[in-house]
């Protein structure tokens, strides 16, 4: 890794485990906290795991849950995981790329560049909209997106965390948020047959005839081999 790649592995460890010091056990109580760290071809994995309260879907005001620290670790991962749930401990895995050092690297091998996208998993379902919604909200920083489209992004990612675990087999919800030139394109799936269909139309409004959509620049459902897309495209300020 390069400086900045260390850089922001130390920063993503650091957040992870000051949730873990703060959050996962009471004060007056000690607890263990394990941290675990893989090498890959293709980067450095890192799970930082507790076994106390966990995260909390709707924070208190005494122990709120992951806030700052969360959206950093959206915004430095090339992917993260979260699995738990309350009182029964938090696992926090961060997956950082490789940057290669340009004067180590042979002229005829030039490093493959970086994709700037985010994944995630996430294994409770009352986790995803607060996950989600961080998560947006730190990738939307990176781009000219008006104040406006990123509170009506917030309102959708609502709904969409509400409806999506229901299009997964197993309840665990796997997205991913590309940061492009033109904006934000949140991609929900593989879901099990019919799964981006049902998402799609959990969106609609009956009441009025309208859907949720309508807050987004682009709804669309695609399909692989893999299974059913929900893509979403939340266009920058041009």
């Amino acid at each position: 890794m390069d400086e900045p790649g260390v850089a922001d592995l130390k920063t993503v460890v650091t957040e992870a485990c000051m949730n873990v010091v703060v959050h996962a056990y009471p004060a007056d109580e000690a607890g263990l906290m394990e941290v675990d760290a893989v090498q890959e071809p293709n980067g450095l994995t890192v799970s930082v795991r507790d076994f106390g309260m966990g995260i909390r879907p709707r924070p208190d005001v005494e122990r709120p849950s992951l806030r700052i620290g969360l959206t950093l670790i959206a915004a430095l991962s090339k992917s993260f995981e979260i699995k738990g749930g309350v009182d029964r401990g938090t696992e926090i895995r961060m997956h950082l790329p490789l940057r290669s050092d340009p004067e180590n690297v042979a002229a005829a091998e030039p490093a493959a560049a970086v994709a700037e996208e985010t994944e995630m998993r996430v294994g409770e379902p009352d986790l995803l909209g607060p996950i989600l919604g961080r998560a947006l909200g730190a990738l939307a920083a990176r781009r000219e997106i008006a104040v406006d489209r990123l509170s009506d992004t917030m309102l959708l990612s609502d709904a969409i965390s509400a409806g999506a675990p229901a299009s997964f087999e197993d309840g665990h919800v796997s997205l991913s948020i590309a940061d492009r030139e033109d904006g934000l394109e949140l991609r929900i799936g593989p879901m099990k047959g019919g799964g981006g269909k049902q998402l799609r139309a959990s969106l609609n409004l009956p009441a009025t005839g309208g859907s949720l959509e309508s807050l987004a620049d682009e709804v669309r459902v695609e399909q692989d081999d893999d299974g059913e897309f929900l893509v979403v495209a939340i266009a920058a300020i041009s």
